[in-house]
């Protein structure tokens, strides 16, 4: 079947790079684009007219949220309540169980990957809490996942998150990592059996990765153990890393080198690994403060780093900086990591936290972020055929409506977009050809009752925490109100 859309401004890719066509169209027969450009000469079996609409490359998110949003919840935290959205020790070796039924996860799953097509997410690897589980995540809950997500037609590449340990908070207010080493065995076990579902399915839109949890969360032995099966099997490895001052001590403290370090002696370091945030490395303040060569490290490896810049602003993050990364080398791809699953805002807000770090209006302009949300996560996956409108591409693809007097006026369609626009104004959206976002809807799903059942979960999830609280603590308590309630 071939397929035309038409639209006021169309992100083409020319000589190598995107390049912006106005009143472009693009063509497709069945998974693969045929044509971009301002006239097509031939005849289409549907022709859909977008008018005044963005149309991108799809965007390519692997810091997926795949879970109920706990920063809402956390964010915001003062330091004498972040101890209660930790387990605590006696939560894990007495008392630690799963809060929501296999069923519930599911919905929670589903409400998750739902929201990222409505946000004009085509390709996807999911992150998920393991907060409000017994351990990680099943073998059975990512099946049933790949599933949905072959129906609703995104790109996925999944896998069961894994890990040996977990964080916890101590009765004195500390942090450190406790140990089920046998509970880390299984679950690699398990990664390893979805590799081999995933295979057999033969299923383009499922892709089987490794997604081992935090770097501190992992023995020496898991990490060995991952990057000798990424090896052998030929599949992406993405691991939290690198992102956090108490990551880097903890890991210190067990093993006596850096996380970066650890990378290394692992066998981890290169072309297949994906690191979300990747932000405490030797010139974060916390750390030296200067350039010690592990940007060049990292790049001279092929690792990608997956910027997440709306969640990372939010917990007073940021890159230092995106222009140092980038001109180093060091592909960088980017993520959402929690709610909203909203790229464009992630752009914008990445766009500026770069002005900010660097100390000049030119850190990081939009393009770059743009070439990070298609290019960047393209490279990231090995994958010469996304991230790009062009001939031969795979048809991802996705159209914003820019012609709501709300926007403003517009000045460069990219720019202009960044700056006053969100992902919430996707209204269609293609993965492999076949239709996933449309008018604004996802097809066959009733959006209300969904929202109402995510709201009932996120309530359960929220009320859990006060019984992994060091001091027990009610929810109201750990999570009160802005202000007051109204008295009558």
């Amino acid at each position: 079947m071939r397929t035309r859309w038409r639209a006021r401004h169309v992100l083409a890719h020319q000589n190598g790079r995107h390049a912006l066509l106005e009143n472009g169209e693009v063509v497709w027969e069945d998974d693969v684009v045929t044509y971009v450009g301002p006239r097509y000469a031939g005849t289409a079996d549907l022709d859909v007219d977008l008018g005044d609409s963005l149309v991108l490359p799809g965007l390519i998110d692997l810091d997926a949220l795949t879970d109920v949003d706990h920063l809402v919840l956390d964010s915001w935290a003062p330091a004498d309540r972040a101890a209660g959205l930790q387990w605590s020790e006696d939560y894990f070796a007495h008392r630690r169980r799963d809060v929501f039924t296999p069923e519930e996860r599911q919905t929670i799953r589903e409400y998750a990957l739902v929201q990222l097509a409505l946000h004009g997410i085509t390709t996807f690897m999911p992150i998920a809490s393991e907060v409000h589980s017994s351990w990680a995540e099943p073998y059975e809950e990512l099946v049933a996942t790949a599933d949905f997500s072959r129906n609703l037609g995104l790109r996925g590449y999944l896998g069961p998150a894994y890990r040996s340990g977990v964080n916890v908070a101590t009765v004195d207010g500390k942090r450190t990592v406790a140990f089920d080493e046998r509970r880390g065995e299984e679950g690699f076990a398990d990664a390893l059996r979805f590799l081999d579902h995933a295979k057999e399915l033969g299923d383009p839109l499922v892709n089987g990765v490794l997604l081992p949890c935090r770097i501190e969360t992992l023995t020496e032995d898991l990490m060995r153990a991952t990057a000798e099966a990424a090896r052998q099997r030929d599949v992406l490895v993405r691991l939290h890393c690198l992102q956090g001052v108490l990551e880097r001590e903890l890991i210190l403290d067990r093993y006596g080198v850096t996380p970066l370090e650890m990378l290394k002696r692992t066998g981890l370091l290169g072309d297949r690994l994906l690191i979300p945030h990747g932000q405490v490395l030797d010139r974060h303040p916390d750390v030296h403060g200067e350039d010690r060569g592990d940007v060049a490290t990292l790049a001279a490896a092929g690792a990608s780093v997956i910027h997440c810049p709306l969640t990372s602003f939010r917990y007073g993050h940021a890159l230092r900086s995106f222009r140092d990364y980038r001109e180093a080398g060091l592909n960088l791809c980017l993520g959402t990591d929690s709610f909203p699953p909203d790229l464009v805002r992630g752009m914008d807000v990445g766009v500026h936290l770069a002005k900010v770090m660097d100390g000049r209006a030119d850190a990081a302009p939009a393009e770059w972020y743009v070439e990070a949300a298609t290019l960047g996560g393209a490279r990231a996956l090995r994958r010469d055929d996304l991230g790009k409108l062009t001939p031969g591409a795979q048809a991802d693809l996705v159209a914003f409506h820019v012609g709501d007097l709300r926007d403003g006026v517009q000045d460069d369609p990219i720019r202009t977009f960044l700056l006053s626009g969100t992902a919430r104004e996707a209204t269609h959206s293609v993965v492999a050809g076949q239709p996933v976002l449309v008018d604004g809807h996802v097809p066959g799903v009733d959006e209300q009752d969904l929202r109402r059942r995510a709201q009932a979960l996120f309530e359960k999830m929220r009320a859990a925490y006060s019984e992994r609280d060091v001091e027990r603590r009610e929810a109201e308590e750990l999570f009160p109100p802005t202000f007051p309630a109204f008295q009558e």
